[in-house]
């Protein structure tokens, strides 16, 4: 649960933030003001929960910081639009000079309700997050530099071998009115992988989960638990991780899940597991 038993009650934030936390979850009003939350952005599907990684370890970061957000639900065609209605900055451009707009995006009022900050790029976005509100940091201190090292690696080599088995069961998982209009645009998912090339693609997946264990098998020797980045705390470089974790489980559950959580002893499961308090979705 999002708050184990009264623990809450000794949360280390400020007072106006509390009680900014007990209007968002409890839904307290006094007369016509309304208090604001922090707004993050993130796209339905046909899956229960929310799948997408990059957004979720936002949400994991939120959760864990205690902030008081709201998520609001677009669909995947209408991004674009949406992020340039509220004024969300384009994470990237094009070779042509055209902006591209990208999930998560956050619009947080809580420091000023007349001017939101609203930021996008998940890195940006955690960065932010921990230089406002520092308690419960996902950075322990002197390790951003290196834990953003091992998100690049988790980005640019560890997940790599995923996206062909990942992408097209996403794509499949949207809403039927989104994937007609990919469909008529002309962006096109590749159909998912079935017999010996899915079970090729999983043993290249392997592959670098093995790896990746390996590392982090080195905490295990006295100055950390084996299971988090970090030695015993979960930090950003476990949402990350996490992060693909959930991205498994909610398209591939009976296939992808079902191996990964296996694999290297449990490790994966336990992760998993770890981070499970931050999984909330408000």
């Amino acid at each position: 649960m999002f708050c184990e038993g009264y623990a809450f009650i000794l949360s280390p934030i400020g007072s106006f933030e509390w009680y900014i936390w007990i209007v968002a979850r409890f839904q307290i009003s006094i007369g016509s003001m309304t208090y604001n939350v922090i707004t993050l952005y993130d796209v339905p599907s046909t899956v229960p929960q929310p799948w997408a990684p990059h957004i979720w370890r936002i949400r994991l970061i939120l959760n864990y910081k205690r902030l008081p957000y709201r998520t609001v639900w677009i669909e995947l065609s209408d991004v674009e639009t949406t992020l340039r209605s509220i004024g969300a900055p384009p994470t990237s451009v094009r070779s042509d000079g055209r902006p591209v707009y990208t999930l998560p995006v956050i619009v947080d009022p809580l420091r000023s309700r007349s001017n939101p900050t609203i930021l996008s790029n998940p890195d940006s976005i955690a960065d932010y997050l921990e230089g406002t509100y520092p308690a419960r940091p996902v950075y322990p201190e002197g390790s951003r530099a290196l834990q953003l090292m091992f998100v690049r690696y988790l980005q640019e080599v560890f997940s790599k071998p995923l996206l062909p088995i990942l992408v097209p069961l996403s794509y499949q998982r949207l809403p039927d009115r989104v994937q007609a209009h990919f469909h008529s645009t002309g962006q096109i998912a590749f159909p998912p992988l079935s017999g010996s090339q899915r079970e090729q693609a999983w043993g290249a997946v392997k592959q670098q989960f093995d790896a990746l264990a390996t590392m982090m098998d080195q905490n295990a020797a006295g100055d950390g638990d084996g299971v988090v980045a970090m030695g015993h705390e979960v930090s950003y470089a476990d949402f990350v991780l996490c992060s693909m974790l959930i991205w498994i489980e909610k398209v591939s559950p009976q296939d992808g899940w079902l191996r990964v959580r296996q694999w290297n002893g449990g490790r994966w499961a336990r992760l998993h597991e770890r981070c499970r308090a931050y999984m909330d979705v408000y």
